[in-house]
């Protein structure tokens, strides 16, 4: 059993500092100094131009994320309008993050005149690494858990953060955990595949991501009970990553019988 120690780590002239803002400051940070490194070894970018990149993925990233956020949650974002701005409140979208830094990575690689598909392909095993630190962040808000368990790495959860049909169970599945484990598996793949020079079409290895994620996200949410919006009684989470994986999936069958067609013309 293991439980959230709190959420502020201390507090500095009357303002706290959370662990879950420190946490993400450390996942992003870490994500791009891997994803600059993998750039300038495999993918033949010059040094730190996944540094110069991070602005545009973090601030389009953020925005994103809670537009999305908040959107999923409209009519309580309607009616308490100035909520859209209190981040230090909670409430951001992984789904969102990646909707807002593609936005963001497109009108950087115009500008710097790189390739799209390359800028996704690096910038996604990064990322797949920094959303498995990012989500220890959810462990110290007492948030993304699951289905209530008894098992020996169940996670207490305080009352006050508990859900109402479950007010009166202390023990969950750590789902946050379970993501984060499944996270760090697929940067690990990812990685596994950049350096053994295993994707040979640019872009492939950023929907390979897409796909895996999404995967790992719609098994970690069925252990989910604090999804905010659901369709037909299933979380749009889910929705969201099944669109996601056929979307994917046409894309990087279109994008080889692109390097296919190429081939063929160059034989004849």
């Amino acid at each position: 059993m293991f439980t959230s120690p709190s959420q502020i780590i201390f507090t500095i002239f009357g303002v706290n500092i959370y662990f879950y803002g420190v946490i993400l400051a450390l996942a992003i940070a870490v994500g791009t100094l891997v994803s600059d490194w993998i750039g300038t070894k495999y993918y033949e970018l010059q040094k730190e131009t996944i540094i110069d990149l991070a602005p545009y993925l973090i601030i389009f990233g953020i925005i994103g994320a809670r537009l999305y956020y908040c959107v999923m949650d409209y009519s309580f974002y309607l009616r308490f309008p100035t909520e859209i701005f209190a981040l230090r409140h909670g409430g951001i979208s992984i789904h969102g993050a990646i909707l807002g830094g593609l936005l963001g990575l497109i009108l950087y690689a115009i500008r710097h005149k790189i390739s799209v598909k390359k800028l996704c392909d690096v910038s996604v095993i990064g990322l797949s690494l920094g959303q498995s630190i990012g989500r220890w962040g959810n462990f110290f808000n007492s948030e993304a858990y699951g289905l209530p368990t008894n098992l020996p790495w169940k996670l207490y959860i305080a009352p006050q953060y508990r859900q109402i049909p479950f007010q009166d169970v202390e023990f969950y599945h750590p789902a946050f955990l379970y993501e984060s484990i499944l996270d760090f598996a697929i940067f690990g793949i990812l990685l596994y595949l950049t350096a053994g020079r295993k994707i040979k079409k640019e872009g492939n290895l950023a929907l390979i991501y897409l796909i895996m994620y999404s995967i790992a996200r719609i098994c970690v949410e069925y252990c989910r009970i604090d999804s905010i919006r659901y369709i037909y009684g299933i979380p749009v989470a889910i929705i969201m990553s099944v669109c996601i994986i056929l979307l994917s999936i046409v894309l990087l069958i279109l994008n080889n019988c692109q390097k296919m067609n190429k081939t063929d013309d160059v034989q004849e």
